[in-house]
């Protein structure tokens, strides 16, 4: 038993070190972006800023373009097993606004960073273009766990995994190149129904919308506070929320009352 938790131990912290890694050449590689460009900073000049060699660069992304737009591509297949281990008793609806919650906090950790990485792809017309294929692929997945979720036996749902490629979906840095929107077949989700499909969607614009709100008010909620709170609209139909009068915008909390 001892072996077995030191080897577990171990583990844990080689992937701890692995995420850090990763995550010092994303950020670096944003930042020299933002300063110069995409297209003028090296895979060298990202790889010295963060400490590591070029070739430890390749152990974590297949191009130079994946940097940018993988920062974390293990978050789509965390989301989705959320999803599937959250308790029975749990609406869809509810499944995944706890189980993207949970991961939107590592958005408001890194905020600068992830605020830097929007003004790069705005400058970038092709990483915008490869990050949008990717978040379809991402979104067609969420999809597939919805649906399994809701009729685990298959009828109406996806007979097939629900991912695409490796285990994090999108993660995987050989599949970016599939991802594009260009290389995106409408035909091969027809099978999946129209409720799984619409949460997914709803789920992604729920989380832009309150990154939105979020970087342009500055409230005093945090940003996974502000997401719930796009969901309580949602749960509640999308009704006209009342009138303020403090200045603050309603959280949509109180529209049942």
């Amino acid at each position: 038993m001892q072996c077995v938790t030191n080897k577990g131990a171990g583990a844990g912290l080689r992937e701890r070190k692995k995420q850090a890694t990763r995550a010092a050449l994303s950020e670096a590689a944003v930042r020299l972006a933002a300063e110069h460009g995409a297209e003028n900073v090296t895979v060298e000049a990202i790889s010295n800023a963060a400490g590591v060699s070029p070739r430890t660069f390749f152990n974590y992304f297949d191009s130079h373009d994946d940097v940018f737009v993988m920062m974390d591509p293990d978050v789509g297949e965390r989301v989705r097993r959320a999803i599937r281990d959250a308790p029975a008793e749990l609406s869809p609806l509810d499944a995944v606004r706890e189980a993207m919650a949970a991961e939107l906090a590592e958005v408001e950790r890194r905020h600068e960073v992830w605020s830097l990485r929007a003004k790069v792809f705005q400058k970038s017309p092709h990483l915008l273009a490869r990050g949008l294929g990717l978040h379809m692929a991402e979104e067609r997945d969420l999809a597939r766990t919805i649906a399994r979720r809701i009729d685990p036996d298959g009828h109406g749902g996806h007979g097939g995994p629900d991912v695409h490629g490796g285990p994090g979906g999108s993660g995987s840095g050989t599949r970016g190149d599939s991802a594009a929107p260009a290389g995106a077949d409408p035909c091969e989700d027809a099978d999946i129904e129209l409720y799984p499909r619409l949460l997914a969607a709803v789920a992604g614009t729920a989380a832009r919308v309150a990154i939105e709100h979020w970087y342009a008010h500055s409230p005093p909620l945090t940003f996974p506070e502000i997401f719930r709170d796009v969901f309580t609209h949602l749960s509640a139909g999308l009704p006209q929320p009342p009138a303020q009068t403090d200045g603050r915008p309603s959280d949509g909390r109180t529209t049942e009352s």
